[in-house]
């Protein structure tokens, strides 16, 4: 796990290349603290910033090999590196180290670019092969591990983390209206687009070649379903889930040093620490997040999960305090406006984590996306049930059933609840069906934008742009299978494991592994009936069915709580110090992205009230998030 950094192109004069990759490394010093490497060939030069964990006294980059025409920088880890290398043995291959850098550079120069779909792992890398004159750039699958680029000057440069390119001369930031609008809709930006202006990301999934002055990028891998119609039950597939996550899981653990686990509470990081404790029974050590809001911890299930393995547990407790207090620093490591602040505490998780020595953990990000675990699965098929019968008194109150955490929708009417979810507002056809209701929910806070902003925007529709970059096949899918991609190739590498995921564990030296994004069990996944994914209204049905005798039956059986933490409550009780200076009528007028009169009044309103409404919610935090990344990161300038 690592941070990388470069540059291709004419526009980096010799003598000034090694002191540029040096700045840009700096800034991901954080992602790679144990080491650091600079490689320069003519017009190519490659940094890097290492956090050891593979190979720890070999696995210097970049790497070159097998001959000097290939060099590597790379981030991530290659889980299956082993049977690979094995494989490259059998057909001759030498290898000079254990890391498993040396087998994508040995890979490569067996299979050229169709090495990627050998790998198994969660990786973004740069290889420089001097014998073609081209640089390659590429990224994961699911979209783990972050790459970004831009171009100055007839050069391509690119890093891990945009903070690396602005160290480039002549790369300013400046927050991107279509982005910010996007956000604000849709939780993220679409990419390759960023909150930043003229700064790119390589879509997951995605491979860019750059040579004599062409640049081609294209998919190497995308998310697929099958027809709704072609579709076949399988007998055997519980076993086959639980045989799939325990080799997911055991390959996750190779390290040559210590790897812990995340323990939520729920389901998913419950089994993957009851896998990884079954395989290293003596070693695993179990992290665990603990709010002071009763409304947000799980610590009691978390205590029950722990206690079932009997492992060294250990939870960091988080305060509204701490959120507040860690917001900023989490807005300059995301590096782009966030609608929630969820990632604050998990930044204080991953700072726990490694202060206790770890530099690996294992969660259970990707299970909801795969296996249909979110509320907003059941809540489209419920939204569907409802339409066909919009007169229905008692249809509309299976809703409360989806949220039993909420216990204000328990005293809610019918009527009340089927205007509220949307049902039967929506065409069955529409594309976006099942996520109609969160972007307008979501959109609802852009009620705060300035009138310029409002005009720059014009009519751009951000769910429009969404549905114009859905394949060919979608709308021959069952409309779960439709849902699960919207969610799995949008919100989760945009949102879910970058503020969620990369950045702050990254922002700690931490790395995260994900068991259930083996690409071995995305595929067996995509291939499942929707019934077996969520029967009826039970979610994740064939995951709770494999999980029997690993995870304790009341973990399996508890009602479904996401992750939350406290939002604008956060801010409330002790306001932090930069809210006055970030939100102030000044502050809001120089950015120019909001109306400086009725955010004062959602300040006021929401630091003054128990609760605040979602829409006020979002706007607040959204907010907030925007102006934090202007004083970071730039100013709006025209």
């Amino acid at each position: 796990m690592c941070g990388v950094a470069g540059y291709f192109g004419k526009g980096v004069a010799p003598a000034e290349a090694k002191a540029l990759l040096a700045r840009m490394t700096r800034q991901l010093s954080h992602r790679g603290p144990d080491d650091s490497g600079i490689h320069i060939d003519g017009e190519a030069g490659l940094a890097h910033r290492r956090l050891s964990i593979v190979g720890l006294s070999d696995g210097h980059q970049p790497m070159s090999g097998p001959s000097d025409n290939l060099v590597i920088s790379y981030n991530g880890e290659i889980f299956n590196y082993v049977e690979l290398r094995n494989e490259l043995i059998a057909k001759g291959r030498q290898f000079h180290t254990r890391s498993d850098t040396e087998v994508i550079l040995q890979l490569y120069d067996e299979k050229g670019l169709d090495c990627l779909d050998e790998l198994n792992g969660d990786f973004a890398f740069a290889l420089w092969d001097a014998r073609q004159g081209r640089m390659v750039l590429a990224r994961d699958r699911m979209g783990v591990r972050p790459l970004f680029y831009t171009q100055r000057s007839d050069t391509l440069f690119f890093a891990s983390e945009i903070k690396a390119l602005l160290a480039v001369p002549g790369i300013e930031a400046r927050l991107d209206p279509l982005a910010l609008d996007q956000i604000f809709t849709l939780w993220t930006p679409l990419a390759p687009r960023t909150a930043f202006q003229g700064i790119s990301e390589l879509p997951p999934g995605h491979l860019m070649i750059v040579e004599s002055g062409r640049v081609e990028q294209r998919a190497w891998w995308r998310q697929t379903y099958p027809d709704a119609g072609d579709i076949r039950p399988r007998s055997d597939a519980v076993e086959e889930l639980r045989a799939l996550l325990d080799d997911a899981t055991r390959i996750r653990l190779r390290a040559d040093v210590p790897v812990g686990s995340y323990l939520s509470g729920g389901l998913d990081s419950s089994l993957v620490s009851a896998l990884a404790a079954r395989a290293h029974p003596e070693q695993l050590r179990t992290f665990s997040l603990g709010f002071d809001s009763e409304e947000h911890d799980e610590s009691k299930w978390q205590a029950v999960m722990a206690s079932a393995l009997g492992v060294e547990h250990t939870t960091a407790r988080c305060s509204a305090s701490d959120i507040s207090g860690l917001f900023p620093s989490v807005i300059r490591h995301v590096e782009r406006p966030i609608l929630r602040t969820a990632p604050a505490p998990l930044a204080k998780l991953s700072a726990l984590v490694h202060d206790n020595g770890i530099k690996a953990v294992l969660t259970g990000e990707g299970a909801d996306e795969l296996f249909a675990g979110y509320d907003i699965f059941r809540e489209a098929k419920l939204r569907r049930f409802c339409g066909r019968q919009p007169n229905s008194k008692f249809r509309p109150l299976l809703f409360q059933r989806l949220y039993p955490y909420l216990p204000g929708l328990q005293r809610q009417s019918p009527e009340y609840l089927a205007r509220f979810f949307g049902a039967g507002d929506d065409r069955i056809d529409d594309l976006l069906y099942s996520h109609r209701p969160r972007f307008r929910s979501t959109g609802a806070a852009k009620l705060f934008f300035s009138s310029e902003l409002k005009h720059e925007l014009g009519d751009y529709d951000a769910t429009a742009e969404l549905a114009s970059m859905l394949p060919s096949d979608f709308s021959r899918w069952h409309p779960l299978h439709q849902a699960q991609y919207l969610e799995t190739t949008f919100l989760l590498p945009g949102y879910i494991l970058s503020a969620q995921g990369d950045r702050v564990m990254m922002a700690n030296s931490v790395e995260g592994r994900f068991p259930f994004l083996d690409p071995r069990i995305i595929d067996f996944a995509a291939g499942l009936a929707p019934d077996m994914k969520l029967h009826g209204l039970r979610e994740k049905h064939i995951l709770k069915q494999s999980a029997k005798g690993l995870v304790p039956e009341a973990i399996i059986e508890r009602p479904k709580q996401p992750y939350r933490a406290p939002d604008s409550q956060a801010f409330a009780a002790t306001p932090p110090r930069y809210l006055a200076d970030v939100l102030s009528r000044a502050a809001i007028a120089k950015g120019g992205f909001f109306n400086a009169t009725a955010v004062e009044k959602l300040k006021n309103k929401v630091l003054h009230q128990e609760t605040a409404s979602f829409r006020d919610d979002t706007a607040f935090v959204g907010i907030l998030s925007t102006q934090l990344w202007l004083d970071t990161f730039s100013t709006k300038t025209d």
